[in-house]
């Protein structure tokens, strides 16, 4: 699978929206308004934060992406996060392919090698249908089953995170790891 070349690292820093994906056990069914904030460390690695509201609550985990092969000019990542998140002591890395970003840096298309896990992540909330048909069109053509793409309520405006009630309990973790 092709992935982005020479994908600017620090362009690529910011709060990014997901506007559609697969459903995934590490996220609540009834997650809205998900999104991953990316902050460049000093040492070249990134550090992810990953929000979803469920249940009228932010719940979030953090992470590090890092290079797959720091000499390759591909966007291979791999995610480390630290799970539970309310008691962070098992690790768990994924994929994190950057399979297509515009000229801009304002849309992406994001899988990994096993195409389990598809994201479309935007710089806003909302993303035009054409453009948004454009890239299921493009992971269709890498091998996605498009059909079990799910789009993400997104309020407008986005919540704001640190006003937000936490669930300080971990519940929709725990939801997600039992499947609902």
């Amino acid at each position: 699978m092709e992935v982005v070349k020479n994908l600017d690292v620090e362009k690529y820093m910011g709060r990014w929206y997901e506007i559609a994906s697969f459903p995934s056990r590490n996220q609540p069914k009834d997650g809205v308004n998900t999104r991953a904030t990316y902050t460049l460390n000093q040492d070249g690695t990134v550090h992810v934060l990953n929000e979803t509201w469920s249940g009228g609550k932010r719940g979030s985990i953090e992470g590090t992406a890092y290079k797959v092969d720091p000499k390759s000019d591909e966007a291979k990542l791999k995610v480390k996060f630290y799970i539970p998140p309310f008691l962070p002591i098992i690790p768990i890395v994924g994929d994190y392919w950057v399979l297509y970003i515009d000229d801009d840096y304002q849309y992406a298309l994001i899988g990994q090698p096993s195409k389990k896990y598809l994201w479309i992540l935007c710089r806003q909330p909302h993303l035009g249908e054409e453009i948004y048909n454009q890239l299921v069109e493009k992971a269709k053509e890498v091998g996605y089953d498009v059909s079990k793409l799910h789009k993400t309520p997104q309020a407008d405006p986005p919540p704001d995170g640190e006003d937000a009630p936490k669930d300080t309990k971990g519940i929709w973790w725990i939801k997600s790891i039992l499947g609902k």
